[in-house]
């Protein structure tokens, strides 16, 4: 590119040159940011005008973000908060270069981890007026450079890509005598995935895994096989896979320095978004590209690490200072997107974490007008917790919030299919982002043949000779398939092959409760019906994702459902940092909302089941009646005062009213424990138990568990009947305030119930009552 034929002016005498002569900055450039001059983060205008100068450019910057703009020499860290307008802040830093004629378009290289996230910052920079400024994924800036030198540095065209590595894994393991299924084979590339990015060759695999504490999906020594047969094959057959893109580029500019310097005479200046994300492989192409120039600037936020699975660390980010001790780092926690509310909740979840990447947080400061206190809803059972998002979701939108602006969020896939039916059921359109549709799953659908066949064959299948009933045949007929009484460890495919088939497992049993004399041709009839609703038309609806998937988006408001301890954390997250991992998910959940928050759990799978479960480790502490509430810092707004109410389940088509922290009758303290807020007062607190009452209902329970074939507890738990004893409720909404007789229990046994308390004689029950 030709120089300029006149000296640019340095970053700092353009910001002068915005000033006055009375040497205050200008309104338009530096006051605008506190009057409403700056947008949201993601801010949303179709036809923005090109900015007509350089100044201009800058005009609607905070001073961070201002600060990151015009640091146009050395080393650059960004440490960017959820919600501060990173992206921003980059593609001004990119544009005002280039406008300024600091930086040549073409000698800039922008890199970041998705296309999406490459074609909205190539959108950005084009509306800034800065075009011809290369922006791409690492893959994608590796590939063009890979095809261009190949010939120069090999010889020939560059091998085929295969895009699909799968088949050519199933090969390898064929040859090493082992056979793995379509979930295995999964899991086993993506371990070989891994291994590619973190530099680990074949045989050193098993070591490499166990000081990762990775959850293998085979032995460890059958996976560093397989794994060295697939790169024998590859080189058979002449072809490349994507990791070998990076890792050929690394090897051509590692021992073609000539190529190198050719890279680096193209390049001058690199910018690299999400750098808590790259893995060392990257890292290492990274350094080849820049050589021992210190033009280069990195931006990431290492509370949003939550790749570590696929070879991402936040080390590099961490380290970054330690390795140009020269760089200039700028912190932006100024938060555009979400409310006070929302960010004390998020500040809240960061203080309590631990690890490296907790010491380096960031506090973020909002930016916009005070909204509603987040929601923490609890319910009885997973049902109803489905229930609860979805007749909110359905107030919000009725509220006018559009659909396309709220998003339900959960731990894994598996989760997804009671939201769908829930929504369904409400008749709110929805999509799934990330996943296929619950009923298109692989193993759904091969779930639904076996059950198709079993129920054509009825009474001639050997398989269901010893399945007394419904549940008992499907588990039967899915054991087949990949289920079991305990879920399998670790995560990935097996994992997810299982979840969904469970999810199928639980379908039956309740199915089999409301209609106690199904068979299994009417369970797949229902399977068909719910099949059919689920596939209508897409709509733009609320949006269903995995946390992972909704990472890097945004909504008005945004569900955290499922916030149980097991669930998130999840099971098999069992070291340390494997726990600040999954802390990390939940911030990132948190921080996808910018007004309305609401985080649920249920205390029990099933309608009837245990009410064992407990919220999440992570709420302790931010949730009221928690230990240790509100002992955080408020960071955002003056205006912020305490947490969110307590919301519960209640019955489809009620009222739901956020409801304070549980107290004791007897002495007020707060209540945490499920079997004290079921009782509505202190284990240790004296209450007056009407005796006879608490034996009738007793008797009463078993009669009822024997006409619906389940046990007592399934009717009422004993801390249910006791709560009921000592309250005794003489209405149907005294009743309904005792945790474990709402919704579908309160229509089913409601009447007996406030009978009994009032000491009337029931009818003898018979089989047609129920």
């Amino acid at each position: 590119m030709p120089v300029p034929s006149h000296t640019p002016p340095t970053p700092r005498a353009l910001v002068r040159q915005t000033r006055s002569g009375c040497g205050q900055a200008s309104r338009a450039s530096w006051a605008t940011w506190q009057h409403g001059g700056v947008t949201a983060a993601t801010d949303s205008t179709l036809f923005p005008q090109v900015p007509d100068s350089p100044d201009a450019v800058l005009e609607g910057l905070d001073p961070e973000q201002r600060e990151v703009a015009t640091a146009l020499h050395g080393p650059v860290c960004v440490l960017a908060g959820a919600g501060t307008g990173k992206t921003r802040a980059i593609t001004h830093r990119i544009a005002y270069g280039v406008r300024a004629g600091i930086l040549p378009p073409a000698g800039v290289l922008a890199v970041t981890f998705t296309n999406r996230a490459a074609g909205e910052m190539r959108g950005r920079l084009r509306q800034l007026g800065a075009t011809g400024v290369q922006a791409r994924t690492f893959h994608s800036a590796a590939l063009r450079q890979l095809q261009f030198f190949w010939p120069r540095a090999v010889g020939g065209a560059l091998p085929h890509l295969v895009e699909r590595k799968a088949q050519l894994v199933a090969e390898a393991a064929t040859r090493c005598r082992l056979r793995l299924d379509r979930n295995e084979l999964r899991d086993v590339t993506g371990e070989i995935e891994w291994s590619k990015v973190t530099q680990t060759v074949p045989e050193d695999y098993p070591a490499a895994a166990a000081k990762s504490a990775r959850q293998s999906p085979r032995d460890p020594a059958e996976i560093g096989r397989i794994y060295a047969l697939y790169e024998q094959l590859k080189r058979e057959r002449s072809v490349i896979d994507f990791e070998d893109v990076l890792l050929l580029t690394v090897g051509v500019l590692q021992d073609r320095p000539d190529i190198a310097e050719t890279v680096r005479g193209q390049y001058q200046h690199f910018v690299v978004d999400e750098y808590q994300d790259v893995s060392p492989l990257q890292q290492r192409l990274l350094e080849l590209w820049v050589g021992e120039r210190e033009s280069l600037c990195v931006v990431g936020d290492a509370s949003q690490t939550i790749y570590s699975f696929t070879g991402a660390t936040p080390d590099h980010l961490l380290d970054f200072r330690s390795r140009h001790p020269t760089a200039t780092v700028v912190k932006l926690v100024r938060d555009y997107r979400s409310t006070p509310q929302v960010v004390h909740l998020a500040n809240g979840l960061l203080a309590q974490a631990s690890g490296r990447a907790a010491e380096h947080r960031l506090e973020l400061i909002s930016q916009r007008p005070a909204g509603p206190e987040p929601v923490y809803a609890e319910f009885g059972d997973e049902p109803a917790e489905a229930e609860g998002a979805a007749k909110r979701v359905r107030d919000l939108i009725g509220a006018g919030v559009p659909a396309s602006e709220i998003a339900i969020l959960f731990r894994i896939n598996a989760q997804s299919e009671i939201y769908e039916q829930a929504l369904a059921d409400a008749g709110v359109p929805f999509q799934l982002r990330g996943a296929e549709r619950f009923f298109e799953r692989p193993e759904v659908r091969e779930a639904g043949v076996a059950l198709r066949g079993a129920a054509r064959a009825g009474g001639n299948d050997a398989m269901l000779d010893d399945a007394v009933d419904l549940p008992s045949q499907v588990r039967a007929v899915l054991g087949t398939k990949g289920w079991s009484p305990e879920a399998p460890a670790g995560s990935g495919a097996v994992r997810d092959r299982w979840e969904s088939l469970a999810a199928l497992v639980r379908l039956a049993v309740d199915y089999s409760a409301v209609h106690p004399g199904a068979t299994l041709s009417d369970l797949v009839g229902e399977l068909d019906e719910r099949a059919k609703a689920q596939h209508a038309p897409t709509v733009e609806g609320v949006t269903l994702a995995s946390l992972h998937a909704a990472k890097g988006l945004e909504w008005d408001a945004v569900f955290l459902v499922g916030l149980t301890d097991g669930m998130l954390p999840i099971t098999y997250a069992k070291t340390d940092e494997q726990i600040e991992e999954e802390r990390r998910l939940l911030y990132v959940g948190i921080t996808r909302a910018r007004r309305y928050l609401t985080l649920s759990w249920a205390l029990a799978r099933s309608p009837g089941g245990r009410p064992n479960r407990q919220p999440s480790r992570f709420l302790r502490g931010l949730r009221p009646g928690s230990s240790g509430a509100a002992s955080y810092g408020r960071a955002g707004s003056g205006s912020v005062t305490g947490g969110g109410g307590i919301e519960r389940g209640s019955a489809p088509g009620r009222t739901r009213v956020p409801r304070a922290p549980a107290r004791c009758r007897v002495c007020g303290r707060s209540l945490t424990a499920p079997g004290e807020v079921k009782l509505m007062r202190c284990e240790d607190c004296p209450s007056e138990l009407d005796e006879v009452l608490y034996e009738r209902l007793h008797q009463w329970r078993s009669e009822q568990a024997k006409l619906v074939g389940q046990p007592d507890y399934c009717v009422f738990t004993d801390k249910t009947l006791l709560a009921i004893a000592e309250t005794v409720p003489d209405n149907e909404a005294a009743l309904s305030r005792i945790s474990g007789v709402r919704g579908r229990k309160l229509q089913q046994f409601g009447a007996d119930v406030l009978a009994l308390c009032a000491g009337e004689k029931l009818d003898e029950p018979s089989q047609d009552d129920t």
